[in-house]
């Protein structure tokens, strides 16, 4: 596509200048009559954020994303620029964005002086128009809006008096952009005050300097509730003068949960052709996810991210992956014993409380884990202590039954296929569960569900479960406890 190179083919064109404000709103109201689809990716917002989001574009609002780590609020500001319009005319070399109609900057209106209709012009792409600035307590006034560059002034020969010795900040720069600022109330609060005039006038004063510069910016800023007693606060009037505050929220439903990891799970190609993962696996690593934001050990107060669960796919995927290589396999199936794998990936994506720090992050998790699982189980299977309770027929004791007779089964993760599928077939008892309760596995997820009532049932005390070297060792419950009984401690 071919653009006007000066301000005089610019004027021949039907270009008409639009604030920043006017483009969203405008780009918005077409995307919405011609029902096309706004915010791709953006899971499980459609009646909640996204509403909220669209009437503030429409009411040209800056906006205030409020909500835990994790829940998609810089994504939401990136996708923003999807409503910009493709390209914007700026005069060429201006540091500030001007518009050729309306040149806001000393150089911009100087080359407008001299070259009048002739001056030329370049385009801005909607990509390009996306600034950010992650707050942080050493952040300055100079950083965000500018200040006298004494370099400047001795360079070009000029006194301070003149407004070429500025050296503007991030936020001037980004003029006609999206303008972002992520953890807020990180800001100090002097801070926080030099932005006022920004969203109320919309213009800068820097350093008394008696000129003032209009500019066009829409604002985006993210802040998560814990900042506002932990770190910092947003300072009343700088909330007042922010149009739109929008609360977001984690996925309310283990399903939406799951689309959510598999579309932002980073896989390779040779990973989604030769591993296998149930959607038993998949169910049980959100459930890890929704049982950290109810637990006691957990800090509710700093989220549970999204990013726990993704990572911890991917880990539980890499362990299938490791085995198979090591196994010279040419493909597998990920078994609930590669659960484990997420240990490392949950570890650095929860804040503990007191107790939670004093019990372990490790076991923290590795009791997360058991929670998904025994209450994943219940609500498929009949729950094992609820039946001795009401006193009916134990299910599940021809499985323990077996352990009573065997003695134990070691499943660990560096079996083969062939070897793990062997041991589990060997249990009988689990094959006539899963006809009565499950009838439709195919092949590959029967051994899942197997392995997975083995763990539920420890989970539930119907049998006994050690880790020993790179496995677990399941056994009958009562002989599991006589060896603990029975161990000498010297």
């Amino acid at each position: 596509m071919s653009h006007p190179k000066n301000i005089a083919a610019l004027k021949k064109t039907a270009y008409q200048y639009k604030s920043i404000k006017e483009e969203l709103r405008s780009n918005l109201i077409h995307k919405l009559k011609n029902k096309e689809k706004i915010f791709e990716g953006i899971l499980g917002y459609d009646d909640t954020v996204i509403p909220d989001l669209q009437r503030a574009i429409l009411s040209k609002h800056n906006i205030n994303l409020l909500g835990l780590r994790g829940q998609a609020k810089t994504r939401i500001a990136r996708q923003l620029t999807e409503l910009l319009d493709e390209w914007i005319p700026v005069i060429t070399g201006c540091e500030l964005n001007s518009c050729p109609y309306n040149p806001i900057s000393y150089h911009a209106k100087k080359m407008i002086e001299e070259y009048g209709d002739e001056t030329p012009i370049s385009w801005l792409h909607r990509n390009e128009r996306f600034g950010e600035k992650l707050a942080t307590p050493d952040v300055s006034v100079a950083d965000l809006i500018g200040d006298v560059d004494p370099i400047k002034a001795a360079n070009l020969k000029i006194s301070y008096a003149d407004e070429r010795v500025i050296h503007f900040g991030i936020i001037p720069r980004s003029n006609r952009m999206i303008f972002v600022i992520n953890e807020l109330p990180d800001l100090q609060a002097r801070i926080q005050v030099s932005l006022f005039n920004i969203l109320q006038e919309g213009d800068i004063q820097i350093r008394g300097f008696k000129f003032r510069i209009p500019l066009d910016i829409q604002f985006v800023f993210t802040a998560n509730p814990e900042d506002y007693t932990n770190r910092g606060s947003i300072v009343t009037p700088l909330k007042d003068r922010i149009g739109s505050q929008i609360l977001t929220h984690y996925p309310k439903s283990i399903e939406l949960s799951k689309k959510i990891t598999e579309q932002e799970a980073k896989l390779s190609t040779s990973q989604l052709e030769q591993i296998q993962v149930s959607d038993l696996i998949k169910t049980l690593i959100e459930r890890v996810a929704f049982e950290a934001r109810d637990s006691e050990y957990v800090d509710a107060k700093s989220g549970v991210s999204a990013r726990l669960t993704i990572s911890s796919f991917e880990n539980v995927v890499s362990a299938a992956e490791l085995r198979m290589m090591q196994n010279n396999d040419s493909s597998t199936t990920a078994r609930i014993s590669d659960m484990w794998a997420i240990i490392t990936a949950v570890n650095g994506k929860i804040e503990m409380v007191y107790e939670g720090e004093i019990e372990g992050p490790v076991n923290v998790v590795q009791q997360l884990i058991g929670k998904a699982i025994r209450n994943h189980f219940t609500s498929i299977f009949p729950d094992p202590t609820k039946l001795k309770k009401k006193k009916q027929i134990n299910i599940y004791q021809a499985v323990a039954d077996w352990f009573t007779a065997q003695d134990n089964i070691s499943i660990l993760i560096s079996d083969d296929d062939a070897t793990y599928k062997k041991k589990l077939d060997s249990i009988e008892a689990l094959e006539l569960l899963l006809k009565e309760y499950m009838p439709d596995l195919n092949a590959d997820e029967k051994y899942v569900y197997k392995e997975f009532i083995l763990h539920a049932l420890a989970e539930c005390s119907q049998l006994g479960r050690s880790t020993i070297g790179n496995g677990v060792q399941f056994n009958d419950l009562l002989g599991s406890m006589i060896d603990l009984n029975n161990f000498d401690v010297e």
